[in-house]
C-alpha cells in the first residue's frame, strides 16, 4: 500500500516572536515493513538553521531555529510511504508464554534484547503503578503465551475505555484515565505500555497515522485526519509486535509509522522555545491519502478516505 501524509501545523501569535528554536519529528522513520519514498519539511518563515539527526530510538529529528521576528510559523511535512504485508502468518496464541518471555529479555545478551530492556524500565509519563498491574492481572494468566495475553489486554482497554477527546490534554495523569476509563490514542497506549511493564515486560509507545474510511456516501475530507498513536510488546528472538488498543487490531498496511520511544514524551511532533509572541493559537490539519485507492478509483467510481483517529 502507498500513502501520502500531509500534515500542516500552523502557529499563529498575538505578538511578534522574536526569535525560535525548535524540534520536529514529522518525518517518517526506518521501521519494518515500511519504506519512505520520499519526504520534506518546509518551514515558513525561513530557517536560519536547519539541521537533521537520528535520536536516541533511531527517530527523524530536525532542529531548527528562526532568527527574523514573526507572528505566524507554519511547518508543512509531506512523506510518500510504502508499506509491505507480513510474510507468512503471525499466530498470537502459540509461542513462549509471557513469564518465559520476561526471563528471557532480562536475561539475553545479544544487542536487540539489551535495547529492548530500556522499554522495560519506567518512563517520564509511563510509572509501572500497582493499579496497571492489578487491571492487567486477569490477562496475565499463568503460563499463556505473551501475545495472547497482550491480545486480550488490547481487546479489555478497547472495551472498558470509552474514546472521548474532551476528557483529557497531555498532561492529564495515567491514574486518571484508569479511574474514570476514559481517554484518546495517546491515553490508551500509555496505559497497555504501564501494565505490560508492571509485569516486567518491554513495551515502546509508537506515532504515525492511520488510514481509515468516512461513512457511506460521504466524500473524503482533505485535511480532516489526525496522527494516531498505539504500542508494540517484544518478543525475545522474534522482535516488537504492534497492537492498536483504540481500534482494537493487529496494525498491518494502514498504520504508517512515524516515531517510536518509551512514551509521547519521546515522540513530540513539534516542540521548542520561543522569545515573545505573547498568546498562541495552534492550527493542525492531517491529511492521510491512499494513493493505490485513488488510483482505482475512476475504474471502481467510488470514493476514498483515510479519516484517522485522534492524536
Amino acid at each position: 500500500m502507498n500513502y501520502r501524509i500531509t500534515h500542516r501545523t500552523e502557529y499563529h501569535y498575538t505578538e511578534q516572536v522574536d526569535s525560535g528554536y525548535n524540534e520536529a519529528r514529522l518525518l517518517p522513520r526506518l521501521a519494518p515493513r515500511q519504506q519512505t519514498l520520499s519526504s520534506s519539511l518546509a518551514i515558513d518563515p525561513q530557517p536560519s538553521d536547519y539541521r537533521e539527526r537520528l535520536d536516541y530510538f533511531g527517530n527523524r529529528v530536525v532542529s531548527f531555529s528562526i532568527d527574523e521576528p514573526h507572528q505566524t510559523l507554519v511547518v508543512n511535512a509531506v512523506s510518500n510511504v510504502a508499506l509491505e504485508r507480513r510474510s507468512g502468518r503471525l499466530d498470537l496464541f502459540e509461542g513462549d508464554s509471557w513469564e518465559s518471555s520476561r526471563h528471557a529479555l532480562m536475561q539475553a545478551t545479544d544487542a536487540e534484547t539489551l535495547l529492548a530492556r530500556d522499554y522495560a524500565l519506567d518512563s517520564p509519563l509511563v510509572a509501572a503503578q500497582r493499579g496497571l498491574a492489578d487491571y492487567a492481572e486477569p490477562s496475565f494468566a499463568p503460563g499463556r503465551p505473551l501475545l495472547e495475553a497482550v491480545h486480550d489486554l488490547m481487546e479489555r482497554i478497547h472495551r472498558d475505555f470509552r474514546y472521548d477527546p474532551e476528557f483529557t490534554t497531555l498532561s492529564t495523569p495515567l491514574q486518571q484515565v484508569l479511574d474514570h476509563r476514559r481517554g484518546v490514542c495517546q491515553d490508551f497506549a500509555h496505559l497497555a505500555i504501564g501494565c505490560l511493564r508492571a509485569q516486567g515486560l518491554a513495551a515502546r509507545y509508537v506515532s504515525g497515522y492511520i488510514e481509515t474510511l468516512p461513512p457511506a456516501g460521504l466524500p473524503r475530507l482533505i485535511g480532516a485526519d489526525a496522527s494516531h498513536a498505539w504500542f508494540s510488546v517484544y518478543l525475545p528472538g522474534a522482535g516488537w509486535v504492534d497492537f492498536d488498543p483504540t481500534n482494537n487490531q493487529v496494525p498491518a498496511t494502514q498504520h504508517i509509522t512515524l516515531a517510536w520511544g518509551r512514551d509521547y514524551s519521546d515522540v513530540t511532533p513539534l516542540k521548542g522555545i520561543i522569545f515573545g509572541g505573547g498568546k498562541m493559537r495552534l492550527h493542525v490539519s492531517v491529511d492521510v491519502l491512499n494513493l493505490d485507492a485513488v488510483q482505482a478509483a475512476p475504474a471502481a467510481g467510488g470514493n476514498t478516505s483515510s479519516q484517522a483517529q485522534q492524536q
